[in-house]
């Protein structure tokens, strides 16, 4: 496979995953919530969970979906829901830093859901495949699949990095609040995409 593919489809997926989006935006939440090591199980999660997305919207899953309204309506506001319950968890939240590690930080399987119920991960999927393999060409899907494992992990790592790094300014609970509460209407405000698009 030449380079003249590999590098355009590298600096696709990097865009793509570094952008915000809501799973970026719970992963900025965790790192300055939850040790680091917490925060990467949920970014271990999202990105498996987004490689599969993408291997299956690129073996015909989105075409499928579009030919059945009622699938992809279902898809579309499960994600509205997901979202919102989500956001509604962060505003409500205290503002005080976990100590004895009681609270649940999002896991792996969060992470996995969370990029089927995502539409800026179906969105990344149906518009890279289209734009960067030959349709249902299965070793160039396998291929942008394997260059996007690691800069989409790397990416998401990165947001619970700066979460950490946060987290050191965000000791005292009301501005864990706002930063928390700043985050929900965010993620709410990200169901608009969902909800018009």
């Amino acid at each position: 496979m030449s380079l003249s593919l590999i590098l355009p489809m590298s600096a696709f997926a990097l865009a793509a995953s570094i952008s915000p989006g809501p799973v970026n935006l719970v992963c900025l939440s965790s790192g300055t919530r939850y040790p680091v090591s917490r925060g990467l199980i949920f970014v271990t999660g999202a990105t498996l969970g987004f490689i599969a997305l993408f291997i299956a919207v690129g073996l015909g899953l989105y075409s499928l979906l579009t030919m059945v309204p009622v699938v992809e309506e279902l898809l579309r506001w499960g994600g509205v829901a997901f979202l919102l319950y989500l956001s509604v968890k962060l505003a409500m939240d205290s503002g005080h830093l976990p100590e004895n590690g009681t609270d649940k930080a999002p896991g792996f399987g969060t992470g996995a859901l969370m990029q089927w119920l995502n539409p800026k991960a179906w969105l990344a999927s149906a518009s890279g495949i289209g734009a960067y393999t030959s349709a249902n060409d299965l070793q160039q899907i396998l291929l942008f699949a394997s260059l996007y494992l690691p800069i989409c992990w790397l990416s998401l790592a990165c947001w619970v990095y700066a979460g950490a790094f946060l987290r050191r300014y965000v000791q005292r609970p009301v501005v864990l609040v706002t930063v928390n509460r700043t985050l929900a209407l965010l993620l709410a405000a990200s169901c608009l995409y969902l909800v018009i698009g």
